[in-house]
């Protein structure tokens, strides 16, 4: 088959999932991972089976892992064109004065480590299918928030993308930050007011990819529309 393969870490809610279907309905061929591969299973059933969706379970902080879904999705569909490294967390109230700094550390590890891994094992087939590279970074990785660890690692984010896109540079390889605003996923265990939904950020992604080849989009800050006084 020749249709274009997507790999999507954090696939298994929220933004990720978002964009699978998206990227399916795109015609893609979509490679998902996440850290329990049973949670993608009907996912894959409804993005058309085993022909069109690969669910490959994967913590995005163990690099064995990351080397396996990259070799997984080659062995399938032989191919990698797109790879949006989305996996991440958010953290937990306390700022730098109280909080939990095991969450500090898984934090840092899936939404920092984890990002340059996926980078790591996919830029090779990427080079090869002069390919794209999306990040999820966050408005809270563009401005300062008191005491949080989560925008550090969100700068960090930013910083990666840049910092990958020179690499590239002359490659063809083109390279996307998106920078979500609130967002109402599974961070949230309420729906945060005025957020946006998944499905909004999945459109971001898919308008990036859509471009045509000389037209590299570096980033795209989405933002909720602030409301009006009543």
């Amino acid at each position: 088959m020749d249709d274009k393969v997507f790999l999507i870490t954090g696939a298994s809610s929220g933004i990720g999932a978002a964009t699978a279907r998206a990227a399916a309905k795109a015609g893609y061929r979509v490679v998902l991972a996440a850290r329990t591969e049973q949670k993608l299973e009907s996912l894959v059933a409804e993005l058309g089976g085993e022909d069109r969706a690969l669910a490959v379970g994967c913590d995005v902080q163990k690099n064995e892992d990351q080397a396996a879904l990259v070799q997984r999705a080659l062995d399938r569909f032989g191919r990698i064109d797109v790879a949006f490294a989305n996996a991440g967390r958010g953290g937990e109230p306390g700022g730098f004065s109280s909080a939990d700094s095991d969450v500090w550390r898984d934090m840092i590890l899936t939404n920092i480590y984890g990002v340059g891994l996926t980078l790591q094992h996919c830029l090779p087939a990427l080079r090869k299918s002069r390919g794209h590279v999306l990040l999820t970074g966050s408005a809270a990785g563009r401005a300062t928030i008191p005491g949080s660890m989560y925008s550090a690692t969100k700068w960090a984010v930013t910083a990666i993308g840049y910092g990958v896109r020179e690499e590239l540079r002359g490659s063809g390889v083109r390279v996307t930050l998106i920078e979500p605003g609130m967002v109402d996923t599974a961070f949230f265990d309420q729906t945060p007011h005025n957020a946006m939904v998944p499905d909004d950020i999945a459109r971001a992604v898919m308008y990036a990819v859509s471009q045509p080849r000389h037209v590299d989009v570096n980033e795209i800050l989405v933002r909720p529309t602030p409301e009006t006084d009543s």
